[in-house]
């Protein structure tokens, strides 16, 4: 009956914003925003997508600060708001919207223009430069790509534009380091786990991993001890039912 529909949708919010608050909590997710971040809104400058290196630096320190992103992608454009609301409820104050996800870069827009300042508004899930050029106009904050894309990473380099590309292997982790992301995502965490990212950090300790995929509430702290810069959360968040 609709009655019971409704009080399942109300259990499932609930529970989304109680998995994101315990998530932040693993996390040691410092309370305080950075305050580089509640400066001017769209940095982007002209045709060029050009952002400043100030915004860089602070798009980098709230990464630094909060060390947790939430990561959606869900199955319809309808399900997406209200996923996402419900994590930011819970208190996360950095999220990535996927391309997969239908409507993906209205609802990026949507969210950076109700969040700026407060909420770290990203996109992943980017596989060219004409991606990375959309997300960008659509407001998004930082650029995430599922692979290591040398032409991707450079021409946000070139921008002052941070981005994390997914990586396998250390060999890929420089290769991402060397043409310029100052973050690597390491995808899928699962893959390695918490003492393959120790083994990594402490022999290239100028990286800075990010494993997504593959931490969970249960895992994310034991990631983070090992030598992890931050951590991605997706289906352990965003159930898909």
């Amino acid at each position: 009956s609709a009655p019971n529909q409704q009080q399942q949708q109300q259990q499932k919010t609930m529970a989304l914003r109680s998995s994101a608050s315990r998530l932040l909590s693993v996390c040691n997710r410092n309370a305080a925003l950075s305050a580089s971040m509640s400066g001017g809104r769209f940095m982007s400058s002209g045709a060029d997508r050009m952002h400043t290196a100030d915004n860089f630096e602070a798009v980098l320190d709230k990464f630094a600060q909060i060390r947790a992103c939430a990561v959606l992608r869900t199955a319809t454009s309808e399900a997406c708001p209200k996923a996402m609301q419900a994590a930011i409820d819970g208190g996360f104050k950095i999220v990535e919207f996927t391309l997969t996800t239908p409507d993906c870069l209205q609802h990026l827009a949507d969210f950076r223009s109700k969040y700026d300042g407060d909420v770290m508004v990203g996109c992943g899930t980017i596989l060219t430069v004409e991606d990375a050029e959309k997300a960008i106009d659509a407001g998004s904050e930082f650029i995430i790509t599922p692979v290591m894309l040398p032409d991707v990473i450079e021409w946000c380099k070139a921008r002052n534009i941070v981005c994390v590309p997914g990586c396998q292997t250390p060999t890929e982790l420089v290769q991402a380091y060397r043409h310029g992301a100052p973050l690597q995502k390491l995808f899928p965490g699962v893959a390695g786990g918490p003492g393959w990212v120790k083994a990594v950090s402490s022999a290239l300790p100028f990286l800075s991993i990010n494993p997504t995929s593959g931490v969970d509430l249960d895992n994310a702290g034991e990631f983070l001890k090992n030598g992890a810069a931050s951590v991605g959360l997706v289906a352990p968040l965003f159930d898909p039912a």
